[in-house]
């Protein structure tokens, strides 16, 4: 199938990349910066900015919704009318099979920076709205809320033994996700997956679910 992903440059979205590859698929990534795959067979890069003017690309049947920052006053701007520009021109059209956004689990527990939190609770209502529309084509949309996850955008946690100690004792399993392992479940999500629609996966290690009973 044909793929577009937004933010192939690194992390999650690179992951999502290689993965779609692996599996035989036509991927094309978006993202600000230059080719991170080295025009690798089967996969076609566009520097773009998702806030910008979105160049023409057809018949896309599987969108990864996955460019975004995680703060400097742009949250807003990138991660959610980011995204919506990019659904509306690529995913609502006939060709669509499976819509996936990258939320954040700090969608449901405001636990983040406060613009960061507010554009994936954005996310998490428009994926909604998204669902109900691209239905009639007989087509999925989920998103994915990850909390931590071991990629660049947190080596300065990763790398500092401290930091990483705290976040740990945060969740119930005590680690975090790999890129990987998010791009397995998108890979899911939008290929094996055809019953589930409107939903959000929260893939925290048992973050959110970690509290102290007492009696």
């Amino acid at each position: 199938m044909k793929v577009l992903i937004t933010g192939t440059s690194r992390g999650i979205g690179l992951a999502c990349a290689l993965k779609y590859l692996k599996e035989g698929h036509e991927v094309i990534g978006m993202d600000v910066c230059p080719d991170p795959l080295s025009s690798r067979h089967g996969y076609t890069h566009i520097v773009a900015d998702i806030t910008g003017n979105l160049p023409v690309i057809s018949g896309i049947q599987i969108l990864v919704n996955n460019a975004g920052v995680q703060e400097g006053g742009r949250e807003i701007d990138i991660n959610l009318k980011g995204s919506i520009a990019v659904t509306e021109k690529y995913g609502i059209t006939p060709s669509i099979r499976s819509i996936v956004f990258m939320a954040s689990s700090s969608a449901s527990n405001g636990a983040e920076f406060p613009l960061y939190a507010a554009s994936k609770g954005g996310i998490l209502a428009y994926m909604k709205n998204v669902a109900l529309r691209v239905a009639k084509h007989g087509a999925t949309c989920n998103s994915i809320s990850a909390g931590g996850v071991l990629t660049p955008l947190n080596a300065h946690i990763i790398d500092n033994p401290d930091l990483m100690r705290q976040c740990l004792n945060e969740t119930l399993l005590h680690k975090w996700a790999s890129e990987e392992e998010i791009a397995d479940l998108c890979y899911y999500l939008t290929c094996i997956n055809r019953s589930m629609t409107g939903q959000d996966l929260l893939i925290d290690n048992g973050e959110q679910l970690k509290s102290n009973f007492i009696w």
